[in-house]
């Protein structure tokens, strides 16, 4: 059998409002993680600043998966790659958060830390990598549907 990538990034036949509801997530979740990665693309190769232990090239992927992929998310293209590139950039920031800064879920008060954004955009984004786009996509234009 062969491998076509234009099946994989190939909208899913889901009902209109399973659709609907797949446009309205990745809008406001794309829109949010462009504003997250807004900052991190202007100093992309070091916004985690000059102590970090994490090199540069995987903070670039870091803001360009954040940035870019919230573009891709917003208008529907490349959708599932976009949502591993962020799955995988969630992914660090759990892990970061969680076992290598010792942050719980939820704040225990105003304005502090926890890994539970980050999990949440985890969640979503495997849902998108699972889900795909929806009818309402350029996924859906430029590949077609399954």
């Amino acid at each position: 059998m062969k491998f076509k990538i234009s099946k994989v990034l190939a909208a899913r036949n889901h009902s209109f409002d399973m659709d609907l509801v797949l446009l309205i997530v990745r809008v406001i979740v794309g829109y949010a993680f462009i504003m997250h990665g807004w900052g991190k693309i202007q100093a992309a190769t070091h916004w985690m600043g000059p102590d970090s232990p994490v090199p540069g090239f995987l903070q670039f992927l870091a803001a360009l998966s954040e940035f870019g992929g919230g573009i891709a998310l917003i208008v529907g293209l490349l959708t599932r790659l976009a949502a591993l590139g962020l799955l995988c950039t969630m992914s660090v920031a759990v892990f970061m958060h969680a076992y290598i800064m010792g942050d719980p879920f939820v704040a225990m008060g105003p304005g502090g830390r926890s890994f539970e954004l980050a999990l949440i955009y985890l969640i979503i984004s495997l849902l998108l990598l699972i889900s795909g786009p929806g009818r309402f996509s350029l996924d859906r234009k430029v590949f077609g549907s399954k």
